[in-house]
């Protein structure tokens, strides 16, 4: 089985560390006015928000400022991180990956709307290890989300020989993004009402299951093993 959890509003919250280091980024490059208002944040993946801030702000060419924007962004955002000291894990979360990390039968990794590199900032500011995740998939690697639950499968086969079912893989995350792509790929979803999106919002997209947060680990377990 194949589990891959999404950073933001699922694994730790960042105070918006990385909205404000995006924002701080882009007006560094391109000045003062620059603004993210009207471009939706939670649950995409930051080459598309990176597009549509652009155009929003009136580049023509989003993609030839990318490097730029990326390379930026990742240090704003390690000022941020250790300035500012607000990463925190979510409730439940440690206790959840330590059971995962005891079962032979079960294989953690990420699938991620950020950058590599900043998606381990934050993982490491929150004190996880990021080698805890065997597979990982981030925003930089598909056009869309929809492409990445395919792509950590492919991963997954090209690291234990073998390939394994979407019934077999499940994805955690808090956003309508997230039970989209897990739908869109025949995966199983568990959402979790801790980031941007409230329960109800969540529910209106049908996840298999969806809490509050991840503090009940053994319930939680037994449903994640009960495929």
């Amino acid at each position: 089985m194949l589990i891959l959890f999404d950073i933001d509003g699922t694994l730790l919250l960042t105070q918006r560390a990385g909205s404000k280091a995006m924002l701080d980024a882009a007006r560094e490059l391109f000045g003062d006015a620059f603004t993210f208002d009207g471009v939706e944040i939670a649950g995409r993946i930051d080459p598309l928000i990176w597009a549509d801030a652009a155009k929003a702000n009136g580049l023509a060419d989003p993609g030839a400022h990318h490097d730029r924007f990326r390379a930026a962004y990742a240090r704003h955002l390690a000022a941020r991180l250790r300035a500012d000291q607000t990463v925190t894990l979510l409730p439940g979360v440690a206790r959840l990956l330590d059971a995962l990390a005891d079962l032979d039968q079960v294989t953690v990794g990420l699938l991620t709307g950020n950058y590599p590199e900043t998606g381990r900032m934050k993982i490491k500011a929150a004190g996880l290890d990021p080698e805890v995740f065997a597979i990982a998939v981030w925003g930089i690697d598909g056009a869309h989300r929809r492409e990445l639950p395919c792509l950590a499968m492919t991963q997954y086969a090209a690291n234990y020989g073998h390939s394994i079912e979407p019934r077999d893989v499940l994805i955690v995350g808090d956003t309508p993004h997230d039970i989209d792509c897990a739908k869109a790929s025949g995966c199983r979803c568990l959402a979790v009402a801790t980031g941007m999106c409230c329960a109800s919002e969540l529910a209106a997209h049908e996840p298999e299951l969806l809490v509050d947060d991840l503090s009940d680990t053994p319930a939680i377990l037994a449903w994640m093993l009960n495929r």
